[in-house]
């Protein structure tokens, strides 16, 4: 890829390429700069950190395509309605699980087929809206691990303060990284989280059927999985949902705050260590809150014992449920997915995957959530950002995978300590995606 992109490469002196989307697009609706200016500094940026970070596919029928990424800019600069585009001249980094036409969804493991004939709605809805679809990023296969395996020879994100062993995730590494300003992903246990949680960015899974799923499908992973997008700032990820939901938030200063939130630290799963920093995150989350009015309320929801076991028997049966949609044998795949597609098979062989816990552990977080009169949750993302993969398996994440359950919306978001920025994790009720990220406004 290095060769592919070099050719125009040069210090990008616009300023453009690490800008928050916001910035991106306001530049370029009022002619301060180019779609193609936006495309070429991004480019840039990619051909000189990427050999290090692995964001993108480097060969094949993945990856950056320069020409395609400069034509498409261009498109952008000769539309007659540039100058009211939400997301113009915007670059976005999408996974290899979503469609693009005249290439191969490879879904994280080189799966062969016949190329899309056509883009994946929410592709659709990006270019609508002025984004410029910079490339796809590699994929853990079919979406199983949280954490994509860096590429040979490459580390972590670059200027930010986390180490190069960190298993950032390769949608929230381009962001991080400025090679991209935002990035779709898929969270069907904290994937969009925690890679947030990982690379000081904001991540946000909303609730069910607020936003497509690739490939038109009605549901993932039984449920659990939803589209995520990952932004450096809460406005920016405000552009994206609106782009992609085709709701209006408008200004989050607009939207207002929460009345009362409730503050807990424990985890959802009953286990997992909490470093003290990210145990102090949450204290300093309320303490913002309470400078803002806000009434806060230190409580522990109504965790029920076995969610951690519900989800793992649901995401089971998901991957092996996917991997036959796809088309994939487990012997072709690595060896932890093909551990988890045979026990996969074998749960929806007992035909064990019901709604029942799943609906039952909603309504108890609804009745809890009313009784309380809580607007948001406030709690841990991850136990640590100091963790690195063990082996095949990663270090557990035991705060993110309850809400995939609940299907509840959820955003993380770093909340400055010291010199650093600490993640915490916000929950809300159904459709509070807005108060979500205006909560998350106003505690940067």
């Amino acid at each position: 890829m290095a060769s592919a992109l070099s050719d125009r490469a040069g210090p990008d002196m616009s300023g453009l390429a690490g800008a928050p989307a916001a910035t991106i697009a306001a530049r370029v609706r009022d002619g301060d700069a180019t779609a193609a200016d936006v495309a070429d500094a991004h480019l840039t940026r990619a051909a000189d950190v990427d050999r290090r970070v692995g964001a993108f596919h480097a060969t094949g029928f993945a990856g950056i395509d320069p020409d395609r990424v400069r034509a498409e800019a261009t498109g952008i600069d000769a539309r007659p309605d540039r100058f009211a585009l939400p997301l113009a001249g915007v670059p976005v980094a999408v996974e290899d699980d979503v469609a693009l036409a005249g290439l191969v969804t490879g879904h994280g493991c080189g799966a062969s087929g016949e190329p899309a004939r056509r883009d994946d709605t929410l592709v659709r809805r990006l270019r609508a809206a002025g984004a410029i679809v910079l490339g796809r990023t590699r994929t853990a296969e079919l979406g199983v691990c949280g954490f994509t395996r860096k590429a040979p020879g490459a580390g972590g994100p670059v200027d930010i303060a986390l180490p190069p062993s960190n298993p950032c995730g390769a949608g929230a590494a381009a962001v991080a990284a400025g090679m991209a300003a935002l990035a779709l992903g898929r969270d069907g246990g904290g994937s969009v989280r925690l890679a947030a949680a990982y690379c000081g960015l904001v991540g946000l899974k909303p609730g069910p059927g607020v936003l497509p799923l690739p490939g038109a499908a009605s549901q993932r992973w039984f449920g659990l999985a939803e589209t995520g997008l990952l932004a450096r700032t809460p406005a920016d990820a405000a552009l994206m949902f609106e782009a992609l939901s085709g709701t209006t938030i408008g200004d989050l200063d607009a939207v207002g705050i929460p009345r009362r939130v409730a503050v807990s630290v424990r985890s959802p799963a009953g286990r997992g260590r909490l470093d003290p920093d990210h145990h102090d995150a949450v204290r300093k989350a309320a303490r913002r809150f309470a400078e803002l009015g806000v009434a806060t309320v230190d409580t522990d929801p109504p965790y029920p014992s076995g969610l951690a076991r519900e989800w793992s028997r649901r995401w089971r049966a998901g991957v092996a449920q996917e991997a036959a949609d796809v088309g994939l044998d487990a012997d072709v795949l690595g060896r932890r997915t093909s551990g988890v597609v045979r026990r996969g098979r074998r749960e929806l062989r007992r035909d064990r995957i019901g709604s029942g816990v799943a609906t039952a552990w909603r309504d108890r977080m609804a009745g809890w959530l009313d009784g309380g009169r809580y607007d948001v949750l406030v709690l841990p993302a991850v136990g640590s950002t100091t963790a690195t993969m063990r082996g095949t398996r990663p270090v557990p994440v035991p705060y993110t995978q309850a809400w995939n359950l609940a299907g509840l919306p959820a955003l993380v978001v770093p909340v400055r300590w010291g010199a650093t920025r600490v993640p915490v994790q916000l929950v809300g009720r159904p459709g509070s995606e807005p108060l979500l990220l205006a909560t998350a406004a106003c505690l940067l």
